[in-house]
């Protein structure tokens, strides 16, 4: 079944008949094809023994197929200009690269080789499995890092998948072997959780009958679906420091659990999260604890809702002697927008800072594409870029005004200091 628009974006969308979902978008505005295929193989598919799983096999998949080695796939992808990238979030792991309109077939077809057929050669595992462990050592001596893996666990806690680390810890990234990956693609790697998304200068029709030639052969059953708890709302407010006193700099993570992508508020929660602070020295946070106060290097807040109630959080830098007032300033920040709420004119410039930002997000085929995956995966629509704006302008004081009050609330909040402090 195809579905096509002749309005914003016109992307299409087909379903093969093996459930693999192709969407392509022409785009003539330069002569390269960006390609992205997404499967759901995220970090929630990680067992507990096996935290990092996912991550590991993303840094591995793209390191050689049952028909070409590592060196050969490098060989085409330089001998093109190509560059390709391999990244695993909580729910998909992605491969993506850009081509020339001429290579696009090319591409696609080793793209789809690296997706159906990684060969997992035991040589790459080690390799990028001691890179891993590196990241793993370098984020546990990084401030910023260390709080906001704390926050999360703190969010979601009980082994939530949300709030177990994506790259896995030390000991469980260890005892993965091959026969782990192995494992993790034969259950995650199937046709219908895979969605390829195909944008630049092709046509609908090639792009289609590409899609076919690569994926329409493919055969392969999905594992069982991963239960998500919903996420707990605090009652009471949660606080830990993590002292680093060799470090120069104290890291401030502070957030609260909110709402569902698919809850009709989001975009209430969008603008409101754009007022507070989402673009740091635009919002209250950063006009207050930056710039009024000087108090943090930087502050920005951010929203992030998702398949179960995503966080929304405050992220700060500041000297060792600035946290206890810094944090104070945040709490004031959280009370006054919840409390005093939005002001009209703050409402009417974040609207049309947001929708006036639309054009610039959808510049490039690869935002397009990304733009294009996040809609499938949530279900938004091949129309969600024409609908948008006027989601947006639809949402009222009191809609922004009624999402302060629900989500942000001082003596509820989850709150880690990681650096030089103490208490």
């Amino acid at each position: 079944m195809t579905m096509a628009l002749q309005k914003g974006l016109a992307a299409s969308r087909h379903a093969l008949g093996n459930g693999v979902v192709i969407i392509s978008k022409e785009a003539h505005t330069v002569p390269a094809v960006t390609i992205q295929v997404a499967v759901r193989a995220g970090s929630i598919y990680d067992s507990d023994a096996q935290l990092g799983l996912s991550h590991l096999t993303s840094r591995v998949l793209d390191r050689g197929t049952h028909r070409r080695s590592s060196e050969e796939i490098a060989e085409a992808l330089d001998e093109r200009g190509v560059s390709l990238s391999v990244g695993a979030n909580r729910h998909v792991m992605t491969v993506s690269c850009t081509c020339l309109a001429e290579d696009f077939e090319a591409m696609l077809e080793l793209v789809g080789e690296m997706v159906m057929e990684p060969s997992f050669p035991l040589q790459e595992i080690e390799k990028r499995k001691g890179e891993v462990l590196n990241a793993i050592r370098q984020d546990e001596d990084n401030p910023a890092a260390t709080a906001m893996l704390a926050l999360f666990a703190m969010l979601y806690p009980n082994q939530h998948p949300y709030g177990r680390p994506a790259k896995g810890n030390v000991e469980s990234v260890s005892r993965i072997g091959r026969e782990d990956l192995v494992a993790f693609h034969a259950d995650r790697f199937a046709p219908s959780l895979t969605t390829a998304v195909i944008v630049g200068a092709v046509d609908g029709d090639r792009a289609m009958a590409a899609g076919e030639r690569v994926f329409g052969s493919w055969s392969q059953s999905a594992g069982a679906e991963v239960p998500l708890a919903h996420a707990p709302s605090a009652r009471t407010r949660q606080e830990r420091v993590i002292s680093m006193m060799n470090k120069a700099q104290a890291d401030i993570a502070y957030g609260f659990t909110t709402i569902v992508r698919s809850d009709p508020r989001y975009y209430a929660y969008t603008l409101m999260n754009n007022a507070l602070g989402q673009y740091g020295i635009g919002g209250r946070l950063g006009d207050s604890i930056r710039e009024r106060q000087g108090m943090a290097y930087y502050v920005f807040s951010a929203f992030d809702a998702n398949v179960v109630e995503g966080p929304l959080f405050v992220r700060a830098g500041v000297n060792p002697a600035n946290v206890d007032r810094a944090v104070r300033s945040i709490d004031d920040e959280i009370r006054r927008m919840a409390t005093e709420g939005m002001t009209s004119e703050e409402l009417a410039d974040c609207k049309q800072y947001l929708i006036g930002s639309i054009p610039r997000l959808l510049e490039t085929n690869g935002a397009i594409a990304t733009f294009l995956q996040t809609a499938e995966f949530f279900g938004l629509g091949l129309d969600h870029d024409m609908r948008l704006p006027a989601l947006l302008d639809s949402v009222t004081l009191d809609d922004v005004n009624a999402a302060a009050r629900a989500a942000l609330d001082a003596n509820g909040a989850s709150i880690v200091i990681a650096g030089p402090y103490q208490r």
